[in-house]
């Protein structure tokens, strides 16, 4: 793809986040399933190639161009061909020789001779050295002579970097940057100039290969992404991050950001069905690496992703002990776009028209030219401003789903113990955060209905979040009632958990101290009833060494919790006691997607007899996946329940009636020994 083309399609892609956002029906745009149209302005009469641009892609209603349809001033149509975009693989040829340049004081190199005259779009280069860590600038020119060069590359950056505290010395511990690409040339002789006035000098070259230009893939382009900064865990940054429309061919995101040293593992997320579930499916995973010295910035913020089929993705970061990413940006590399190929007249300008799902691929004469299209030269067409507002398919997706799927089957709601509500929204595509009151009492979820105002269920889909649920615990305090757990220097510690049950999950505490070495164990809390003996959950040794910087939070595992606190032993020894800050419970999170009919809802739950809903909306997922959905509210928790968790209730129900059998039991043997009376005395 040409630079200016590639332009072209950017520019289009960038405009299409603000062009979806005008096709909303709240904002008053086209409404759903309404075709997009766009100018087309052809560079003169004759045969003429456009990139598709990535607005083409997300207004097409299935994102092949089958509806895509050309039509001059007078409607008629005209004839186009798709022409997918070359995808060889890499080709290189080795060069028959490399010798050294002449040093100067600030400059060395390697001279490579391909042996004869090649067209060339890159280089490849091999100091050797397994070992060998450098980040050096480089300039790359060319020859077809030997006497005459032309530049072809500079400025650019080549590296072997290892993650702080390797050696490098094994592939999996580094990074490298031995490959340099540019506008293909003809050229014989290549020349690689490293830039020695900042960084030691490097061996010379062992081998050097020159990419070929017919075996080189061309570059997609890059759409900026909306980044929204979410909650995570300790030790995780996370991100929201939106395309700017369906059907996109992504392949990578890019990141960026201030820092100036990275060596981060990271992925790329988004939901997919499984079942009548939504959950979490890693596209990508790869490593963030920058490295800035002495002016040369070596960096890698690239992890290759498979094809998303949502609008919304997640960028989970492992900071380790690190501050999240300065100033984090993020954008979408595209796989390059296939050209359409057509025929103008007069050079008029023309209008393409997208969105139609019903129209299938046209088949036009214009096929007939395609043998002969590679010895072909087409003017370069390009796409100009939106016709109207675009009726995207993210667009569509926020409508209201058909009739007869809207609305489920009527429920009543005495059935049910518990009820929140559920805030008002436009209609559209909604989804509801379920909060630890509502995993505290129905675990499963099977129990939980959505409820309109005219008492009839809202289909939705259960939809399972990569990151945790963070459930503040209440200050910690003073643990009494649990004087077996007593030893000297140990100091007992409360937790009080906000629900009387909650999901397995990982308990977190933080400190303000810097520098401290503390055995802590966890406990869960003796019930009412039966024996009062505290029950081992997790125990670790909290240290942290380094007075300049923040001790990172504990952070245990636990099983599910039933009771009303949890207690800390934290073996302080002779030392001051260690301050304890504040503690959460990091639990799975989970929402609800639905499409909200716009009155307020009713959430319903606590009957632990109802069986899992099944709704057909289930067939609807993929409207449900093409674009972000919209964040509601949930009411307020209701009162705490009183008593203890689910299940103990039962369980002591179960005693009490255990009790009045075995009492009752009791006293009708007695009775029955009473009515029987002493065995009579024999008769003198």
């Amino acid at each position: 793809m040409s630079r200016p083309t590639a332009s072209l399609v950017l520019a289009a892609a960038l405009g299409l986040a603000s062009v979806a956002r005008a096709a909303e029906p709240a904002a008053g745009g086209a409404p759903a399933g309404a075709v997009s149209r766009f100018a087309v302005l052809p560079a003169g009469a004759g045969l003429q190639r456009l990139e598709a641009p990535a607005a083409f892609l997300s207004a097409s209603a299935a994102g092949d161009l089958a509806d895509l349809r050309l039509v001059d001033a007078t409607g008629r149509e005209v004839p186009w061909l798709l022409v997918p975009p070359p995808d060889p693989a890499p080709r290189f040829v080795r060069a028959a020789s490399v010798r050294p340049i002449p040093r100067t004081k600030v400059e060395s190199g390697d001279e490579a001779d391909l042996g004869e005259l090649r067209d060339v779009a890159g280089v490849r280069l091999g100091w050797g050295g397994a070992c060998l860590l450098f980040q050096k600038r480089v300039r790359v020119e060319g020859s077809a002579d030997g006497r005459r060069w032309t530049t072809l590359a500079d400025g650019e950056t080549v590296y072997a970097l290892a993650a702080e505290g390797r050696d490098g010395c094994a592939p999996a511990e580094r990074l490298v940057r031995d490959t340099l690409r540019f506008a293909p040339a003809r050229v014989r002789w290549l020349r690689v100039v490293l830039d020695d006035r900042r960084t030691p000098r490097l061996p010379p070259l062992r081998s050097a290969a020159a990419l070929l230009a017919d075996g080189a893939a061309p570059a997609g382009p890059r759409v900026p992404l909306r980044v929204e900064p979410r909650a995570g865990e300790p030790g995780t940054s996370r991100y929201a991050l939106t395309l700017p429309g369906p059907h996109l061919p992504v392949r990578a995101i890019v990141v960026g950001t201030a820092t100036g040293r990275v060596w981060r593992p990271a992925r790329v997320l988004e939901q997919r069905l499984a079942g009548a579930r939504l959950e979490p499916v890693e596209l990508g995973a790869g490593v963030l690496v920058r490295s800035e010295r002495d002016g040369v910035v070596a960096a890698d913020l690239a992890i290759p992703v498979g094809a998303p089929e949502e609008l919304e993705l997640e960028l989970a970061v492992d900071d380790g002990d690190n501050a999240p990413l300065a100033a984090l940006t993020a954008a979408a590399e595209l796989a390059p776009a296939p050209a359409i190929v057509f025929e103008s007249a007069d050079g008029a300008p023309l209008e393409a028209r997208l969105g139609d799902p019903a129209l299938r691929a046209p088949r036009y004469d214009l096929e007939a030219l395609r043998p002969a299209l590679g010895g072909m030269r087409a003017a370069a067409a390009h796409v100009g401003a939106p016709l109207g507002p675009v009726a995207s398919v993210g667009a569509a997706a926020t409508a209201a789903p058909p009739d007869g799927v809207a609305a489920g089957a009527a429920v009543d709601r005495r059935v049910f113990q518990l009820s929140r509500t559920v805030a008002a929204a436009p209609p559209g595509l909604a989804a509801v955060a379920l909060d630890a009151a509502v995993l505290a009492r129905s675990p499963t979820l099977a129990d939980v209905r959505l409820v309109g105002p005219d008492g009839r269920q809202v289909p939705y889909l259960v939809e399972r979040r990569d990151a945790p649920l963070a459930v503040p615990l209440g200050p910690p305090a003073p643990a009494g009632g649990v004087e077996a757990l007593a030893r000297s220097g140990t100091r007992l510690v409360a937790l009080p958990l906000p629900e009387p049950s909650l999901p397995a999950g990982r308990l977190v505490v933080e400190t303000s101290a810097r520098v401290f070495r503390r055995d802590v164990r966890v406990y869960a809390d003796p019930p009412d009833h039966g024996p009062r003996r505290p029950v081992l959950l997790a125990s670790a040794t909290w240290a942290h060494a380094d007075p300049a910087r923040p001790a990172p939070p504990l952070a245990l595992d636990l099983p599910a919790l039933e009771g009303e606190r949890l207690v800390l032993a934290v073996d302080d020894g002779d030392n001051a006691p260690l301050p304890l800050a504040a503690a959460r419970l990091l639990v799975p999170a989970y929402r609800l997607r639905f499409f909200h009919p716009g009155p307020e809802l009713a959430l319903v739950h606590g009957a632990p007899d109802l069986a899992p809903p099944r709704y057909d909306l289930a067939l609807l997922a993929p409207r449900l996946r093409a674009a972000p959905a919209r964040e509601v509210a949930l009411g307020p928790a209701p009162a705490r329940l009183a008593g203890r968790a689910p299940g103990a209730a039962g369980r002591t129900a179960f005693w009490v009636v255990l009790g009045i059998a075995v009492s009752g039991l009791l006293a009708l043997v007695g009775r029955l020994v009473v009515k029987s009376g002493p065995p009579a005395a024999p008769s003198p």
